[in-house]
Formats: C-alpha cells, sequence, structure tokens
C-alpha cells in the first residue's frame, strides 16, 4: 500500500500550519512591543545619567560637555 493523504489529513495539516502562523505573528508583534518599551526604558535611563555625571556649579571640569551649564572656566577649571 503506497501512502497517500486523506482529505482529512490535508485539513488538519492545514489548520496545525495556520495556527502555527497564528502564534508567530503574535509572538512577533509582542517581541517588536518589548523592544520598543526596552529602548524607551534604557534612552530614559542613559538621559538621566548623563544629566546626572555633570558638575554643578564649581565643581571640577575640563570642558564645557562636563558643566550642566555647558560652561567650564578654563583658567580655574570649574564650572559657572
Amino acid at each position: 500500500m503506497k501512502a497517500q493523504l486523506s482529505a482529512e489529513m490535508l485539513i488538519v495539516l492545514v489548520v496545525i500550519l495556520g495556527v502555527a502562523v497564528l502564534v508567530a505573528s503574535v509572538m512577533l508583534k509582542s517581541a517588536n512591543k518589548a523592544a520598543e518599551k526596552v529602548e524607551q526604558k534604557t534612552d530614559a535611563v542613559l538621559n538621566s545619567a548623563d544629566a546626572s555625571s555633570k558638575g554643578a556649579s564649581g565643581a571640577y571640569c575640563v570642558a564645557d560637555a562636563d558643566c550642566q551649564t555647558g560652561r567650564c572656566d578654563a583658567y580655574s577649571k570649574k564650572c559657572y
């Protein structure tokens, strides 16, 4: 007896493939949403860390980027 596919077997195969495609689609959407949220949180953390790492007025600095005000006195090496 040769292997044959009955109509019922084909229907079951199509249903299983359809469910697999549906599950994969839902998982991709969930992964994309999670990636966006992780990116937002990462940006917030990095922005917060950047702001807190800058020196206040009178703090030691080397360049303008080291100060919260964006101005570093080149002679005294202190933030304005």
